[in-house]
């Protein structure tokens, strides 16, 4: 499994030279918040295609610092790849929310809020974020947990009470027989893009 850096640095290599320097020198120095600002834009400005999987990571990065709310119709507009059969989506439905109180077995969850994330389209799994409600009604700004669904959404598959949304992440590529990974969307993206124009491999 690769770590948060090289993840970093995959993605930013996504970009033109200048840009994906400058975003490597914003974690470099420790503004990731600035790094993912300009990372999402470049991806915009430069019209990079991007997988599903990789559209899923920046959103996983966005939520790890707090930047989620703000990047995700940016995210959303990224142009896709067009590559068939993608390993998972980025569902993020906040207008079809899962009760705590509906899911069986796991009272820890009662009174909280599940918000469909992303969407694994081999297995039907989804990565769900659990928010509190707020007083006014309102979803927590930040995740309480991460929980991976059944299909069915009644059941979990698994909770991540204290773990960082990557690691829930990471699990959600991994749980299938057919893993995939950041690394392996790059490499693929890497692939076509060596292969000639109207040529086969």
């Amino acid at each position: 499994m690769i770590g948060d850096v090289d993840t970093w640095h995959l993605l930013a290599a996504l970009l033109p030279p200048d840009q994906a320097h400058e975003c490597n020198n914003c974690w470099a120095i420790g503004e990731q918040e600035a790094g993912l600002v300009l990372l999402v834009a470049g991806i915009l400005s430069s019209d990079v295609a991007i997988s599903e999987t990789v559209r899923a990571e920046l959103s996983v990065l966005a939520e790890t610092w707090g930047e989620r709310e703000g990047l995700t119709l940016r995210i959303r507009q990224c142009r896709s790849d067009g590559q068939p059969a993608p390993a998972v989506t980025l569902v993020e439905q906040d207008d079809v929310l899962v009760s705590g109180d509906t899911v069986l077995a796991d009272r820890s969850l009662a009174g909280l809020a599940l918000v469909p994330w992303i969407s694994c389209d081999r297995c039907g799994q989804v990565l769900m974020r659990v928010h509190a409600r707020e007083e006014w009604g309102a979803l927590s700004y930040l995740a309480e947990h991460y929980v991976i669904m059944m299909p069915e959404r009644t059941a979990i598959a698994r909770l991540f009470a204290t773990e960082p949304a990557g690691k829930a992440f990471t699990s959600v590529l991994q749980s299938c027989d057919r893993p995939s990974t950041i690394a392996d969307a790059m490499a693929s993206r890497q692939e076509r893009r060596r292969r000639p124009r109207g040529g086969r491999p």
